[in-house]
């Protein structure tokens, strides 16, 4: 079994990379471009929509998985048909862009489908205890679902942080679940190097963009796993929590953040503690690198969680507070400090403005 895993995911990896080349050459052929704007982070027109790349390599790979026996029908329906229509609608949205009514809509339609394949969450895993749930559960899990679709859209905004948020948390959760499940753990590594093949294409500077039919997929297979996880006794989904801390603490804070400003939450910004430290100076890079760090300090905060089972809520509770805290003191420094470049900046152009119109005054006197 290691053996054939093992080649599935070299033969995946290496797939997803070609697959990835011959996207940006359609792309670039298409003039499926991303243009910049006032409320980008990049500033050179980039093909966009390489993640159809690893959506194709990975419902591949599921189907293999499938065909082995080593993949439930139940899931295996639950992956297929809800990617695959969040895939079509997020690809759709890359070319032509479509309302966030009929996006919202479709990933209802995606969520309701995978829940209802996936019998909800009956019992959810408190370490102490376990709470049942019946028709709160489903609402429960749906909207959790919709909203993990969307929150990785949100956070799919500098080079290569989705696919290294997507990389580092699907290959610690195989790590977490091989002793438990493996047949949990091996589509997470698939998962992991198909979006690894992608992410060379990806890492800063970018050469293609993710786009809608990645990002919304990435989401919606994370939540698809994580409550099949919850449901099988395996990983809990509390540790599923953990593992995407940041990307699931940096959306819902600035998402609640925006509303108490009355904003439309439908409308594209730069508020993102990720999004806040670009314009802080830092580069794509070195943000990408922080998140990569911080997650493989919460795999390790997720193990210990799983080994001292009884205290898992807690410090699942005491690290989601740790990163709210994070998140709310970065997002004072990094505003801070642009403010200053901004004052900085405005006192440059006065002061060539002056010096300008010195300049033009001496040759005034001289004439």
């Amino acid at each position: 079994m290691t053996g054939l895993v093992l080649v599935l995911i070299c033969s995946f990896f290496f797939l997803s990379y070609i697959l990835t080349g011959v996207t940006r050459k359609l792309a670039l052929k298409n003039n499926i471009l991303d243009i910049p704007n006032s409320r980008s982070s990049h500033t050179v027109p980039t093909p966009r929509g390489g993640g159809l790349a690893f959506v194709v390599v990975f419902l591949v790979g599921i189907s293999l998985l499938f065909c082995l026996g080593i993949l439930e029908l139940r899931v295996f329906l639950a992956l297929l048909g809800g990617g695959c229509l969040i895939a079509a609608v997020g690809w759709l949205d890359d070319r032509r862009g479509l309302s966030a009514l009929v996006r919202l809509c479709f990933h209802f339609v995606a969520a309701i489908w995978a829940v209802s394949w996936l019998e909800g969450v009956p019992n959810l895993s408190l370490s102490f205890t376990e709470l049942e749930s019946s028709w709160w559960g489903i609402v429960l899990a749906v909207v959790g679902m919709v909203w993990l679709i969307n929150l990785y859209n949100f956070m799919d905004g500098i080079d290569g942080i989705a696919g290294t948020e997507a990389v580092t948390v699907s290959a610690i959760a195989a790590i977490l679940l091989w002793s438990h499940a493996s047949n949990l753990a091996i589509p997470c590594l698939l998962l992991a190097a198909a979006v690894l093949g992608f992410l060379i294409w990806n890492w800063p500077p970018a050469k293609i963009f993710m786009g809608d039919v990645g990002s919304g997929f990435l989401g919606f297979v994370f939540a698809v796993l994580a409550i099949w996880s919850e449901n099988s006794g395996a990983v809990p989904l509390l540790i599923w929590l953990l593992l995407l801390g940041v990307f699931i603490v940096d959306a819902t804070v600035t998402l609640i953040k925006r509303m108490a400003r009355g904003e439309k939450l439908y409308e594209a910004h730069r508020s993102h503690v990720y999004q806040l430290a670009v314009q802080a100076g830092y580069s794509h890079k070195q943000v990408t690198l922080t998140v990569l760090l911080i997650n493989i300090m919460l795999g390790i905060v997720a193990a210990v969680a799983l080994y001292y089972y009884n205290y898992m809520l807690l410090i699942t509770l005491v690290t989601v507070a740790v990163l709210v805290v994070a998140h709310l003191l970065l997002g004072q420094v990094f505003n801070t400090r642009i403010a200053r470049m901004n004052v900085n900046a405005n006192n440059m152009v006065v002061e060539q403005f002056k010096e300008e119109a010195a300049a033009t005054r001496d040759m005034a006197d001289k004439d």
